[in-house]
């Protein structure tokens, strides 16, 4: 028997976008392990914070110690850590918060679940596209090498495959662009959006 009762709060996600001068929004990067996701991701939100917006960034290391940390890494595991993503970088846009998340997110019914969960137009798919060979190279923690070792099951790229996104809305060459000027990429990308709504 289900006993949820949902309150009717009186201030909405319009109320504190306009407090706030801002749309929320999710700026979701895809891409290989250490195709450089979270480097510009980081380098992203400095931006945005210094210009004055409210942001957060999701990613594995706030996500998995936490509200994921008992998921592991098998297909059921991966799916339900990213379904419970979606979830809280939901909230995030409810509250009008920029909400930039970092994940692998292999697949591209993984990836639909997150945008149907967060919503089409408050979804941004950014696809970080460096090939296999360049983030083994920078791989510091030895993960590919792991990898291929047999050591690390279920390893996107190596055991598990990465799904190429179809139709993302920006895709960054890193083996192109440095940080600054993938940022950049980014900043410029999301700017109508930024600009969507008057909030004076």
């Amino acid at each position: 028997m289900n006993n949820t009762v949902f309150h009717n709060y009186h201030i909405t996600r319009k109320d504190r976008e306009k407090q706030l001068k801002q749309p929320g929004m999710v700026l979701w990067f895809t891409g290989l392990s250490g195709s450089g996701k979270s480097t510009i991701a980081n380098a992203v939100e400095q931006d945005l914070f210094h210009s004055g917006y409210k942001t957060y960034t999701l990613d594995g290391d706030n996500i998995r110690q936490g509200i994921n940390r008992g998921l592991g890494f098998t297909a059921e595991d991966r799916a339900e850590n990213l379904r419970r993503i979606a979830e809280v970088a939901k909230l995030f846009v409810d509250a009008g918060q920029i909400c930039i998340a970092a994940f692998v997110s292999p697949t591209k019914a993984d990836r639909k679940l997150v945008k149907d969960i967060i919503g089409e137009d408050d979804f941004i798919e950014i696809f970080v596209d460096t090939p296999l060979e360049i983030c083994e190279k920078r791989d510091v923690k030895g993960l590919y090498a792991k990898a291929r070792k047999g050591e690390i099951k279920n390893f996107t790229g190596i055991s598990a495959p990465y799904e190429n996104p179809e139709h993302p809305d920006l895709i960054i060459k890193t083996e192109h662009k440095n940080v600054g000027q993938s940022a950049k990429a980014v900043t410029e990308c999301i700017k109508s959006h930024l600009k969507s709504k008057n909030y004076e």
